[in-house]
Order: structure tokens, then C-alpha cells, then sequence
């Protein structure tokens, strides 16, 4: 029986199809920055822009405790209700990033995040589904709790 190291082969797989290792990791920065941009706009207050993140479609879908939020607007709107100033909105901090693509266009995001306010410490997990559409990669599912 053979005993072929596993990082071995993956250089092995890297050698032989350079592109594919290369892609990967452009579309995983490509999401990362997504993600980075929603933190950033966040944490200035500009939900406009932190919501470019999410895919503009009636489709976009919102998951949180036993609530499901279809469409682009409605999501919006939730999130202005639930925070309409930048002290219920705090500090967002995401952390421990797993980026899964699954095929060409469409990639799962696995992920924590934490609200620093002054009364609270709110956190949780989630899971993003991305899709790569004309406009760049964007959120289609985002299930938080």
C-alpha cells in the first residue's frame, strides 16, 4: 500500500492545473472582500452600503431564530427597523471564516460575528450562501443566529 502524503498531492493537483488552485483563491478574496466591506460599512452607520452585500432579488432570503425574510427589501427594511441608530447598531466584528466554493458561481460561507455596544455583547453564527452574479459575488441566504 502506498503512503502519499495529502499536501503532496495537492501540490501534486497544483503542478498540474495551476489555474484552478489560483481561481479558487481569487473568488475566496472576492468573497472575503464582500464580507469586509458589509463590516466596514457597518461600522459606519451606512446600511445602504452594507447592503450591497446581499443579491437585489425578490429571491434574497433572511434566516433568523423562527424568522424568514424574503427579498432584498424586505431584509433591508428589518435590519433598518431592528437597528435605527448607530448605538443599537455598535461594533460588528466578523471572525472565523470558512469559504467553500461549491462550483463556479456559487460559494458557502461559514462565520461568527459580534456586536460590541455599550450595554451588550451580542454574537452568534452563520451561514452564507454567495452567488456570483454580473455585478460581483452577493448573498442569495444568510441564516444567523
Amino acid at each position: 500500500m502506498l503512503n502519499i502524503r495529502p499536501s503532496l498531492i495537492v501540490l501534486s493537483l497544483g503542478m498540474i492545473f495551476p489555474g484552478f488552485a489560483l481561481a479558487a483563491f481569487d473568488e475566496s478574496a472576492a468573497i472575503r472582500a464582500v464580507i469586509d466591506n458589509q463590516e466596514a460599512a457597518w461600522n459606519r452607520g451606512d446600511l445602504e452600503a452594507f447592503m450591497t452585500g446581499y443579491a437585489p432579488s425578490s429571491t434574497t432570503t433572511f434566516v433568523s431564530g423562527d424568522e424568514v425574510t424574503h427579498g432584498w427589501q424586505t431584509v433591508h427594511d428589518r435590519y433598518a427597523k431592528k437597528y435605527d441608530s448607530r448605538e443599537k447598531m455598535g461594533t460588528l466584528t466578523f471572525s472565523d471564516l470558512t469559504i467553500t466554493p461549491l462550483c463556479d458561481d456559487t460559494a458557502i460561507v461559514l462565520g461568527s460575528w459580534r456586536l460590541k455596544r455599550k450595554s451588550d455583547e451580542p454574537h452568534g453564527k452563520f451561514t452564507l450562501l454567495f452567488r456570483k452574479l454580473p455585478e460581483g459575488w452577493r448573498i442569495v441566504l444568510d441564516h444567523t443566529s
